[in-house]
């Protein structure tokens, strides 16, 4: 395996941990939520989960189908939290943590496309809409909080 799929394949295994443990995280912070006017919280809480393990597979795809790599099972750290206020709180530090690393990744990817020559415009393209969809998510917790 060239160098640069070997560091992406890292890179992207250590983003597949997290979109792991963003997942059950949400999942499980939903689940503590209670009271009125908590639905809409849940829901979409829930909604944002589904979007996680929507970029688990991106991850295990790009690792796996271009890069020749191994994807990881591994989990990364997930946080408790209780109340609303510091579940949105903790949710929208790791969001904006994600989205940094992701476009570290995608940096990466763009700074070595001529070594990628047929894997890029799908590397690029996915990478692409997991920024984009973390960026919503940081958008909409971000309204949720006030």
């Amino acid at each position: 395996m060239a160098a640069i799929k070997a560091e992406l394949v890292s890179m992207m295994n250590k983003a597949l941990e997290l979109e792991h443990a963003a997942r059950i995280q949400y999942l499980t912070h939903a689940a503590l939520i209670s009271g009125q006017d908590s639905e809409p919280i849940i829901a979409r809480l829930k909604e944002i989960a589904a979007d996680e393990e929507k970029h688990e597979e991106k991850f295990r795809t790009l690792i796996a189908d271009y890069l020749g790599g191994e994807p990881t099972m591994a989990l990364g750290r997930t946080i408790g939290a209780h109340g609303v206020p510091q579940i949105l709180e903790i949710n929208l530090k790791n969001e904006r943590d994600a989205q940094d690393f992701y476009k570290q990744i995608y940096q990466t990817a763009v700074e070595n496309k001529k070594e990628l020559q047929y894997e890029f415009e799908t590397i690029e393209h996915e990478l692409r809409h997991v920024i984009m969809d973390e960026q919503e998510h940081i958008s909409e917790l971000t309204r949720i909080m006030g």
